[in-house]
């Protein structure tokens, strides 16, 4: 049986002039799993308003869907508001809260979206709207299928979101590696945060990731969120750190070897060329797919 991964078919989303967030790795990553022949990929289920709203204030969600959001908190998200943005974002969700099921059954699955880690419970920032992750754990502890969880966010820039939505719940450990000095600039507090310098290479990077694993594995978790963004790559335009292809590879090898259900969300990467971050993704990817429980 071939693991399970969602795509949101989705990609065509008004943006701003000039903008350069990347929506063809999407298209292109599909394309890349689908040429590998290792996967079953399907459709995202559209997540429902009354779904999210198990992690996030109601009126948010409701102006969110209804296009009513004060321009401020617009700007703030990144992308202009739109039924195709509603459309997308609710499959995002809806990737990460199918894929949560699929792997307490089957060991993983994953999704071409979601790891949307800046969104907080009323507000969105940094291209994130509704926090994926968040609304996922809710679900699954809502229908008595999980009581812990831990999120191994791997990402370059901080979790804030995700952070500030578990900050005072023990029953989630949340984990973010990520660069001091990039967005976002005011942090949260996770309950394990660890800063790179500019430049971080592959050693120091995989030596705290190394140490970090026994912390995972004390907690105990029923299921596990990796977001696996790439941006920490070298060639990455906005992430400033400079991990090469081998130790993103080592870095998959190492958190999908975690004895847990496991869950993988998409995250950021913007690399130029576009090939670099379309690559590194479907690594994450094939790697979970050779992981002994899948």
């Amino acid at each position: 049986m071939l693991p399970v991964v969602y795509y949101c078919d989705h990609h065509e989303i008004p943006l701003p002039k000039g903008h350069k967030f990347p929506m063809r790795k999407y298209a292109l990553l599909r394309q890349r799993l689908q040429q590998s022949g290792l996967f079953d990929l399907q459709p995202a289920p559209l997540a429902s308003s009354e779904q999210i709203e198990l992690a996030h204030d109601a009126d948010y969600v409701r102006s969110f869907l209804d296009g009513t959001l004060p321009p401020a908190m617009v700007r703030r998200i990144g992308f202009p508001w739109s039924p195709q943005l509603v459309a997308r974002t609710l499959a995002s969700v809806g990737s990460t809260m199918a894929a949560s099921v699929n792997a307490l059954r089957f060991g993983w699955s994953g999704g071409l979206a979601g790891g949307t880690h800046h969104a907080f419970r009323a507000e969105g920032s940094g291209y994130c709207i509704f926090n994926d992750v968040a609304v996922a754990i809710a679900s699954l502890r809502a229908s008595g299928q999980i009581r812990r969880a831990a999120v191994v966010d791997l990402d370059v820039h901080q979790g804030d979101g995700t952070a500030a939505m578990f900050e005072h719940d023990d029953d989630v450990l949340t984990i973010s590696l990520h660069g001091r000095n990039n967005f976002p600039f005011r942090k949260q507090t996770s309950k394990i945060d660890v800063e790179f310098e500019n430049e971080a290479a592959d050693e120091t990077y995989l030596g705290v990731l190394e140490w970090l694993i026994p912390r995972v594995k004390e907690f105990d978790p029923d299921i596990v969120y990796f977001q696996a963004g790439v941006d920490a790559l070298r060639s990455d335009t906005l992430g400033r750190l400079s991990l090469t292809h081998e130790g993103l590879l080592r870095r998959d090898r190492i958190v999908t070897a975690l004895p847990f259900p496991l869950v993988v969300t998409l995250g950021g990467g913007y690399a130029n060329p576009i090939e670099d971050t379309v690559e590194a993704h479907a690594s994450t990817f094939l790697t979970a797919a050779t992981r002994p429980s899948a």
